[in-house]
């Protein structure tokens, strides 16, 4: 077995008789350092980085996205702005696990989170000159680029740092600082536009995600070397490998070859995004005003942060097995699918693009009547989002340790679901009938959770074993060490 198989943490287990299993070597604990250094090389520290930076990029990119239509009266751009995004997303992110692999994460991390302060300030450009809408289109195809390489990394890092033990929590914590960004950026929106009564977003706002996205960019500079970190039971998170290009894309096809269970999860990947574009664009932006989407904004993405943190201690909740957790979340999910989806049908039923548009500038605002059940319901859609997401990462988390691969898992998970965005966001510029993406999304939610049941019964085991980690075992030549067996 290669030296560098022996540092994984894997347990070896038998799983019936006359099964064969590796004798591994026990991973060596290390010492955990002290004072300033072992805090700023805490696993928690560093994931908490990482969801800053993806607070000030991506976070903030939801919050304007959250608006509907960027923050502008016509929805048309963003959608197509969007469109364009997630096919570049796509593209990148299939590819992203090797440029990980190849640059490592911090590089990865800082070329990614370069792009948003461009598809930002793209529309700030927008609104002084209104024929920029050419211009939104190519920065979001930039930043379909950078996205794929940022969420690859980010993913990579925040499955690897935990223990096994850990994995949900440190999805949770990830996931309530990078919703932060939403939060914040939505507050700022809502303070600025408080008094407005229109249906578009000041230069203000744009300016101020700016200056914060353009913070975020240089954060990875400041983070720790991976093969520096130690885990909080000792073990030592994998030295990144940086093997040539062609033994990176022959482990994209290893990844695939070896663990082909992935392939049930990527129906679940594929709507985990779709609904964004019925939410912001065909409700949100569709039937409030600026203030209210402002406000809807807000609660959007601070229910993201409760839905992330509940269902993350749930997944790492020691008493039950592992498991057991897996379809717990598959159950919660499964419920929460249909009570959002049933709540939501009978407000989509009363509205058409048609009478939308027949409204004119007759957009609820939040003394209206009616507005207190509308704004619940978007709560319970940010819940559903977070947990959805969670859940997603765990599941690729409780199938692998191995950095390298969950840098290709998560990359076919963005590039999945970067692929059902691209294609819903450009329907809905198109546009597609509200009710025709609201029902697509309602049957692409229950798709994914019904081919991921079978992956859970066949995959998710108490541990990750290192026979099931062909990755762990391969060299920078692309050669797969095999298991030495027991005697």
């Amino acid at each position: 077995m290669s030296d560098h198989a022996q540092e994984k943490g894997y347990v070896g287990s038998d799983s019936g008789e006359g099964s064969s299993r590796a004798a591994v070597t026990p991973e060596p604990v290390y010492q955990r350092p002290t004072g300033f250094k072992g805090f700023y090389y805490n696993p928690y520290t560093q994931v908490a980085l990482l969801g800053f930076v993806c607070f000030m990029c991506p976070g903030l990119f939801n919050s304007l996205n959250g608006l509907g239509g960027g923050g502008q009266l016509d929805a048309t751009t963003s959608a197509n702005a969007n469109s364009a995004l997630y096919a570049t997303f796509a593209a990148c992110a299939f590819f992203a696990g090797s440029i990980n692999n190849v640059l490592g994460p911090r590089l990865t991390l800082l070329l990614g989170s370069a792009g948003y302060s461009l598809y930002i300030g793209s529309y700030l450009a927008l609104n002084i000159h209104p024929h920029a809408g050419a211009f939104v289109i190519a920065a979001g195809a930039v930043l379909g680029i950078c996205a794929g390489m940022l969420w690859t990394a980010q993913g990579s890092l925040m499955l690897a740092y935990p223990t096994e033990s850990q994995k949900g929590i440190f999805i949770g914590i990830f996931w309530a600082i990078f919703n932060l960004g939403g939060v914040i950026g939505a507050s700022v929106s809502l303070g600025q536009n408080f008094h407005s009564t229109g249906n578009q977003v000041g230069n203000g706002t744009y300016i101020g995600f700016l200056i914060l996205t353009g913070i975020g960019t240089i954060i990875p500079l400041f983070m720790a070397d991976p093969h520096k970190m130690i885990r909080s039971d000792g073990t030592k998170v994998t030295t990144p490998r940086h093997p040539s290009w062609k033994t990176e894309i022959y482990a994209l096809w290893v990844a695939l070859r070896t663990d082909p269970f992935i392939v049930l999860l990527f129906p679940m990947f594929f709507a985990s995004n779709w609904f964004y574009t019925w939410q912001f664009n065909d409700y949100n932006g569709a039937l409030f005003n600026i203030r209210a989407r402002s406000l809807n904004n807000l609660v959007y993405w601070l229910s993201q942060i409760v839905g992330s943190l509940s269902i993350g201690l749930l997944l790492d909740r020691q008493l039950l097995s592992r498991r057991t957790r897996a379809f717990a979340a598959w159950i919660i999910l499964f419920g929460m699918v249909f009570a959002v989806h049933i709540w939501g049908y009978f407000y989509q039923k009363d509205y058409t693009r048609a009478s939308i548009k027949a409204e004119g500038d007759g957009k609820m605002d939040i003394y209206d009547h009616g507005y207190v059940a509308k704004i619940w319901f978007y709560i319970f859609c940010g819940l559903l989002d977070a947990m959805w997401q969670t859940t997603a990462y765990w599941l690729m988390g409780a199938m692998s340790n191995d950095p390298a691969k969950l840098a290709h898992f998560t990359g076919f998970y963005k590039s999945i679901q970067s692929a059902g965005a691209a294609g819903i966001w450009r329907g809905d510029a198109v546009p597609l009938p509200y009710m025709n993406i609201f029902i697509s999304t309602w049957v692409l939610l229950v798709a994914g959770l019904v081919f991921a049941l079978p992956m859970i019964h066949m995959r998710v085991k108490d541990h990750t074993e290192l026979i099931d980690e062909a990755l762990a075992r391969m060299d920078e030549t692309g050669h797969i060490h095999p298991l030495e067996k027991d005697l």
